[in-house]
């Protein structure tokens, strides 16, 4: 059974990706949809989530993303509000079309999200692989992550806005396996906790 959360006058459906990323102050706070990795994952779980909830008459008026990131322009631990976010590896340019369009759909490359918190604001790119080293020479956007493009297309899908939070875990250089991501996710868990309060008290 999906859970629904009270944001003040609002009801919101948090979502996050892995179980690591939900830490104490979290739990203190609502119960999420974990999706697991990645954006089919994501897209997979988001929608028939919204489904069941549009079928009982329980859509909520907000859908909040959050979890960890990758940067290498935002500083490490830092929390974030997305103001827009991409699809890094979609690429259809054979056919003609440019990189991060999907082809035969009316969408922008960057999905506007909402911004309602008097936080730093940072644009993100969503994508199947873990972004380390090298590899963000590719990246345009200020962070990383797995799922939130994913989610953003199901929201819209429902007429949901989406709310996007990510605390920086790791980024720019080379990741040195798990423990990279993993060492700095208890001190995000009580940050972005803190942004879950504002959310709160803004629509309070």
């Amino acid at each position: 059974m999906v859970e629904l959360a009270s944001l003040g006058r609002k009801s919101a459906l948090f979502i996050m990706a892995a179980e690591p990323e939900y830490g104490p102050h979290l739990r203190a706070r609502f119960t999420p949809l974990i999706t697991g990795i990645g954006p089919v994952e994501a897209a997979l779980h988001t929608g028939v989530a919204l489904a069941r909830l549009e079928a009982a008459g329980r859509l909520p008026d907000l859908v909040v993303c959050l979890g960890s990131a990758g940067s290498r322009r935002c500083a490490l631990g830092s929390v974030h509000q997305i103001g827009s976010v991409s699809w890094r590896d979609i690429d259809a340019s054979p056919l003609g079309i440019a990189p991060g369009v999907v082809p035969y759909l009316d969408e922008p490359v960057d999905l506007p999200l909402e911004c309602p918190l008097d936080l730093p604001v940072a644009t993100l790119s969503s994508g199947g692989d873990v972004v380390s080293g090298a590899a963000w020479d590719r990246v345009s956007a200020d962070m990383v992550d797995m799922e939130t493009y994913a989610v953003a297309r199901a929201a819209r899908t429902f007429g949901v806005p989406l709310v996007g939070l990510r605390g920086v875990s790791d980024g720019p250089g080379e990741l040195g396996g798990a423990h990279d991501w993993h060492k700095l996710l208890g001190y995000l868990d009580g940050e972005l906790a803190k942004a879950v309060d504002l959310l709160a008290a803004h629509y309070g």
